[in-house]
């Protein structure tokens, strides 16, 4: 695998312009620039194809990515969350596009623009689905088969994507290879742990997909009958489990990469555990990860995991033998603190094998300390003692009546933003006294990293003879036993029936990776209740004995891996020669900063003469001597096609590359790489990156600290109220639809509300209700006298929503001005004629004199003419010469179609 110094050798620029480009970046960031830095100019590497396909007999949602090239590649399906759409895959998609495959991207049943009901990836509804566009694959002339009608696929997805992943290598024979991420194995055990109810998780995930009436009809109505009795019955959990991997076990034979979080009280680790297992008894090869986030937040680590992805899909679709897969398990480890920026540091363990959930237990004595209740053998706090063998002691507690107020442990969206930092002694976690009962081990002699599931043997007795349902979990407790943590925030229920108890029985605990500290104690607490599932409404006594001692899981063969030096203790003096060497080259090259020009103190813009050249590319200019101007108030669109040169001058426009010849000047100062002025820019591209389980406020409110500049100079309200996001902004950002994505990013790219607002492409992803929210929003910016400028393929869009426009290609100004000049200007006319125009005739008409250009229209019965030096009468005298039967001549009023006029006459 590539090393962490060879990864920064490769990041680092390899020329002194780029070095000073660098230099400039970050010059601009310290300074607290709004803007963002956008792609190169060029061909797009990828192009995407959106269509409607019935797969399985209703209406499907798709993407299909592909990248140039003529030979043939494999396949990869992407899936998407619940609660998402295709969108939500699409720079994943993109990039393995780029990489060289195939990849169709979805929205499943009920989500997106698809049709049909949420069936829970019922093999007769998603799965179904997914063999269907397996099929479509099958008939692409780009894609790789194995055999006819059956392609090279892979798949992967997270979440619901990840289990239909599963399902469909269980169900299809054709599926290659899958990457299935923080996904289930049996739905039922994760909604109906050991028979007791979920009902937090299981109401966000009814919510989250719109509401019970979007549901399969059987699906809502079990899901109401558990939500009212808060017991699964059978019919559920059977109803369930068909629709999970479980349910075809042992028909997915196929490579596997298993991605599964440590923050996640949704989809625990033991479900990762159960599909290594069955699948690795299928003869196939498996690798298991486990990140640090997961359904309750935290660390997604996306660029690893999906970089794991797709060498994992390397090596068994491509069948490049020599890919490193990664090793056969991975766990990211938290600990301690990056002095540098206060982020928690994290390092990753391995093993040559799997080393499932209790490997290398090692045996903790216990005794029972009380928990508000009526301790046996031993005095409250009487956790500070010596060890003893703790079978005969037991803790007595109640279950109030309503079950209520219950424990907590984990809270979905919030817990797994603690858990992370939970080896941090940083958590979330209340028992109430006289609903728990608790057991503590001596403090520990050495530490102990826990890999895996703890486990203990219990005797367990509720009064009257009822099923008794408790909630296991174990605590790190500090020396001085003022604080305990609660790794990961995980909790396990269980429901003892009543034939279980008075006899010992082994309960698991939850499956965690956490180090318990030399000195510190760990805390095994038996609750009555916990916020996320359902309790029994009656009252309850409870009696638990610990029959044994806890068995810790210690995976001695999973070694973590060397702390390495942060970057910037060699980065920096590395950086440092580097650049000053790269000044001492470029000195001839650089000049003093023009001095600033009064005349120009109010001009949000000018650029005049600009030119620049790639080295790659010495024959062709990327842009040529460029000259406009932009005022106060402007909505200006930046249009052209790929390889125009906007992107490029968007750029230098930002001070991330210098121009070769020529200058732009903002607000009359002439900019260079970290020129003050250019805190007065805000730019946005594509979206931002928000941290999902915080609201939208508190992300624009981080994101502001982060610039170190005064609260009051964000002017956030003004922002917010341009933005529209309205009560949205309490919600928590994962909740959000991809238009409100978009116009939070778009208000975090307005805080300081910069004169001068740059938007790349606002509307990517976005339906038409969202486009045109987008739209008012930037109207409703210029109109405080600041200025946007647009860069867009939405011309319809450009039309409604600027006030001017600059057309380029090829690097070249084309035309500049009003958008109405542009579209209805007397050098632009549309020639309507009785019959079809021919090509030879638009030739014709096109080399005549004063003529710039002649295009037949798209039905071909006229001609958009651009006038060069010929008036509209001396046009019609030569049609009608050259026997034209026009019946019409007029100004040309839609911007599309002056846009290819001016593009075809720029090409000429």
């Amino acid at each position: 695998m590539e090393t962490p110094t060879v990864r920064w050798r490769r990041l680092l620029p390899r020329t002194p312009a780029r070095w000073a480009a660098a230099v400039a970046v970050l010059a601009v960031l310290v300074g607290g620039g709004t803007w963002t830095a956008v792609a190169d100019d060029g061909p797009p590497a990828v192009q995407r194809e959106d269509r409607m396909l019935r797969p399985g007999g209703v209406e499907i949602d798709t993407s299909y990515f592909t990248a140039g090239g003529s030979g043939k590649r494999p396949a990869v399906l992407i899936g998407h969350g619940f609660g998402g759409s295709k969108n939500d895959v699409r720079a994943q998609a993109e990039k393995l596009a780029a990489d060289g495959y195939a990849v169709l991207t979805w929205s499943a049943r009920g989500f997106g623009k698809s049709g049909g009901a949420i069936s829970l990836n019922d093999p007769e509804g998603e799965v179904k689905d997914v063999s269907g566009l397996i099929d479509w694959l099958a008939g692409r002339p780009e894609v790789e088969l194995d055999k006819k009608g059956d392609p090279r696929v892979g798949l992967t997805g997270a979440s619901y994507g990840g289990a239909v992943s599963l399902l469909a290598a269980g169900y299809d024979q054709r599926v290659d290879a899958i990457a299935p991420v923080i996904t289930y194995w049996n739905l039922a055990d994760a909604l109906f742990p050991d028979g007791v109810f979920k009902k937090l998780w299981a109401g966000i995930f009814v919510t989250s997909g719109g509401g019970c009436e979007k549901f399969e009809k059987k699906l809502c109505e079990m899901y109401e009958r558990v939500a009212v009795s808060g017991k699964p019955d059978a019919a559920a959990t059977e109803l369930l489990t068909e629709r999970s991997p479980s349910a075809v076990a042992d028909r997915i034979k196929v490579p596997s990469l298993l991605v599964q979080g440590q923050s996640d009280s949704l989809f625990p680790l033991g479900h990762a555990d159960a599909m290594q297992k069955a699948i690795s008894a299928n003869g196939a090869p498996v690798s298991v990860d486990w990140i640090s986030g997961g359904h309750d937040g935290g660390d997604s680590e996306t660029a690893r995991v999906e970089g794991r992805v797709g060498s994992w899909f390397d090596r068994y679709l491509k069948e490049e033998t020599g890919t490193d897969t990664g090793p056969a398990f991975r766990v990211t480890r938290t600990g301690g603190i990056d002095s540098t920026d206060g982020a928690a540091l994290k390092r990753g363990a391995s093993s040559d094998t799997y080393p499932g959930l209790r490997s290398g237990g090692r045996e903790i004595p216990l005794r029972a300390t009380g928990g508000g209740g009526t301790p046996a053998g031993a005095g409250a706090g009487a956790g500070a003692g010596t060890a003893t063998k703790s079978t005969g002691s037991a803790e007595t507690f109640r279950n109030p009546a309503g079950a209520v107020p219950p424990a907590i442990s984990a809270v979905p969206g919030v817990g797994g933003g603690l858990s992370q930092l939970s080896s941090l002694g940083v958590g979330l976690s209340l028992d109430f006294p006289g609903q728990f009962g608790r057991f503590e081990s001596a403090p520990l002699a050495t530490p102990v990293r826990v890999t895996g599931t703890p486990t203990v043997r219990v005797n367990v007795k509720e009064a009257a003879g009822q099923d008794a349902v408790l909630f296991g979990k174990v605590y790190d407790v500090s020396p001085d036993g003022r604080q305990q943590v609660l790794p990961s925030q995980l909790v396990a229920p269980y429901r003892i029936t009543a034939d279980q108890q008075g006899k010992p029985i082994e309960l698991a605990l939850p499956a965690v990776d956490h180090e318990f500290d030399a000195g510190h104690r760990m805390r095994l607490v038996f609750s009555a209740t916990d916020l996320g599932y359902a309790s029994p409404a009656e009252p309850a006594t409870y009696t638990v004995t610990a029959d044994g001692p806890l068995t810790v899981p210690t995976a001695p063969a999973v070694a973590t891996a060397a702390a390495t030096l942060p970057w910037w203790t060699w980065g920096l003096p590395a950086a440092a020669l580097v650049i000053a060497a790269g000044l001492l080259i470029t000195a001839r090259r650089r000049t003093a900063t023009p001095a600033p020009d009064p005349a120009l103190t109010d001009v949000p813009l000018q650029i005049t003469g600009l030119s620049k050249k790639y080295a790659k590319s010495v024959d062709r200019y990327a842009v040529r001597e460029l000259s406009f101007r932009v005022e106060k108030g402007q909505v200006l669109g930046l249009l052209g096609p790929n390889g125009a040169g906007k992107t490029t001058t968007l750029r230098m426009l930002m001070g991330l590359i210098a121009p070769d010849e020529g200058e732009i000047r903002v607000f009359g100062q002439a900019i260079r790489p970290g020129a003050p002025v250019l805190s007065r820019v805000g730019a946005f591209v594509e979206g931002a990156g928000f941290l999902p389980h915080l609201s939208g406020r508190a992300n624009l409110d981080l994101y502001w600290q982060a610039t170190g500049r005064p609260a009051e100079d964000a002017h956030i309200e003004e922002a917010l109220e341009i933005a529209g996001l309205g009560d949205a902004l309490a919600r928590a950002v994962r909740t959000y639809s991809q238009g409100m994505r978009q116009r939070l990013a778009i208000a975090q790219a307005m805080l300081g509300m910069p004169d001068l607002l740059i938007l790349d492409e606002p509307t990517n992803g976005l339906d038409p209700p969202q486009i045109r929210e987008m739209r008012d929003v930037m109207i409703r910016y210029a109109a405080g006298g600041r200025t946007v400028i647009v860069s867009s393929h939405l011309l319809s869009e450009v039309e409604q929503s600027c006030t001017h426009l600059v057309v380029m290609d090829r690097g070249r100004l084309v035309q500049a001005g009003p958008v109405a000049e542009i579209t209805g200007s007397g050098d632009m006319i549309l020639v309507t004629v009785a019959e079809t125009v021919s090509e030879p005739l638009a030739e014709k008409v096109a080399s005549l004199p004063g003529i710039g250009s002649a295009v037949r229209t798209d039905d071909g019965r006229g001609l958009l003419v651009r006038l060069d030096g010929a008036t509209a009468s001396r046009l019609v005298a030569d049609l009608v010469r050259l026997d034209v039967p026009v019946t019409g001549v007029g100004p040309h009023r839609r911007l599309e179609d002056a846009f290819l006029t001016l593009i075809s006459g720029g090409a000429a």
